[in-house]
């Protein structure tokens, strides 16, 4: 907010100061150093308040938690849907041909329904705005599948890192310092 003699001064409005009348785009044309020339100070409204649209109306003005919570476990079965619809053929194969489903392909449907299952019953047990907020802002909404485990293993002053997500083995030989990739499958 700009002000001048303590008083407050609106963009696109002719004012009058010391006998002289300023036309209504002074304000958008003058530099800072001629508003600070005659006397205009910029006085701050206050700090910025931000909220989370998705789950308050205003600050300290949360939405209706019931329906809420119904509107982020659509969401959730609606990802789930989306995520199980990539491998839908699979299953409609079967069922018109009997070619089996893989392994891996039913393995990663039944994860998907069972994070799905796990973030319902977390969206279901909040009992305020602010918890549903809180849980659904947190990575464990956002996860979908086992976080990838990776580990290090010396032996005989060979770096040997197995990483579990990608099937992937990577071996420094330790004295050339140079590394070789392998496949290999975790069971």
């Amino acid at each position: 907010m700009l002000k001048l003699d303590n008083k407050p001064l609106s963009y696109d409005r002719a004012f009058t100061h010391a006998g002289i009348q300023y036309p209504a785009n002074w304000l958008r044309l003058a530099s800072l150093e001629e508003k600070q020339a005659i006397g205009i100070i910029e006085i701050s409204d206050g700090p910025e308040v931000f909220w989370d649209q998705r789950f308050y109306w205003g600050v300290d003005n949360p939405k209706d938690h019931a329906l809420l919570v119904k509107q982020w476990v659509g969401q959730a079965r609606e990802t789930a849907g989306s995520m199980l619809s990539q491998t839908d053929w699979y299953v409609t194969r079967n069922a018109e041909t009997s070619t089996s489903i893989p392994q891996e392909v039913l393995d990663r449907r039944a994860e998907i329904r069972e994070y799905s299952n796990i973030k319902e019953a977390a969206i279901k047990a909040t009992t305020t705005t602010e918890e549903l907020a809180a849980y659904v802002t947190s990575p464990d909404y956002s996860l979908w599948s086992p976080p990838v485990v990776e580990e290090t293993v010396t032996i005989n002053s060979d770096t040997i890192t197995a990483s579990a997500g990608n099937d992937t083995l990577i071996v420094n030989d330790g004295v050339s310092n140079t590394a070789t990739v392998d496949a290999v499958s975790f069971n």
